[in-house]
């Protein structure tokens, strides 16, 4: 892929690193970053071979929300071109959402806005101990409305009225409390923790974890009468998957699925 603002790089087990490269706007998302963003993850979502997804910021930065010069750009525009600028942003929050890969968030450092966004759309984000986190928007006179469907599922009503309101910067501790970050470790410790995580998933069935990721997304979008039947479909259907046969097979036989190279 060629990219001007995020480098993409894939290792030979199929995990894929997505780094935002925009250090010298501690990683803005511009209207580029967004467009190359969005081609990364379309392409890695739609390959077999691609088994989990790490997005990480270069530099001390994970990511400082959306670009202001990007923003100003948009305040003159018409209100239908100002409508699609912003839905950009909202298309890959919502693929990264539903890829159907486990992505984990590599925040080595401050988050802020739409940076928050971006974690929120992560299965699992892993943060160093000296990251600061902030919804930066209403100090500069918005508002954090794309990401909100996110980060409000992530952190619920309560914290959001508490961050929202009045854009306070606050420490990993507190991120870990709301649950906007799964783990916290010392900035040393942050690429083993992360490789950790990546082993366990790799142990997993690449199919069995776009199912789960489905499952999720289903059981927490429907009432219980929907759940049940489809929570019974879906364990009947994966029981005639050839990854299903073969986990189970290999547990009798204490053999390697197919899946584990």
């Amino acid at each position: 892929m060629d990219n001007e603002e995020l480098i993409v790089e894939i290792d030979n087990r199929g995990v894929a690193y997505l780094t935002l490269n925009r250090p010298e706007t501690h990683n803005a998302l511009s209207a580029q970053l967004i467009k190359e963003l969005q081609h990364a993850c379309d392409t890695l979502g739609q390959s077999d071979d691609i088994r989990v997804v790490v997005l990480t910021g270069s530099g001390k930065t994970f990511c400082a929300g959306g670009d202001l010069r990007w923003m100003k750009s948009n305040i003159g525009k018409p209100r239908p071109q100002r409508i699609e600028e912003s839905s950009h942003l909202a298309k890959l929050l919502a693929t990264l959402n539903k890829l159907p890969k486990p992505v984990i968030a590599k925040v080595n450092g401050p988050a802020y806005g739409g940076g928050v966004g971006l974690l929120c759309v992560c299965d699992y984000a892993i943060s160093t101990a000296d990251a600061k986190f902030a919804f930066t928007e209403t100090r500069l006179g918005l508002v954090p409305a794309t990401i909100s469907p996110y980060v409000l599922k992530r952190i619920g009503e309560a914290n959001a009225r508490r961050n929202f309101l009045n854009a306070r910067v606050f420490d990993a501790s507190e991120a870990i409390k709301m649950e906007l970050v799964a783990e916290v470790v010392d900035e040393d410790l942050l690429d083993v923790t992360v490789e950790n995580e990546i082993k366990l998933m790799l142990k997993c069935g690449p199919s069995a974890i776009t199912a789960a990721k489905e499952l999720i997304a289903h059981i927490v979008s429907h009432d219980l009468k929907t759940n049940e039947q489809y929570s019974t479909e879906c364990l009947a259907d994966i029981w005639e998957t050839e990854e299903a046969k073969s986990g189970i097979d290999a547990f009798f036989n204490k053999t390697k699925p197919s899946w584990i190279k």
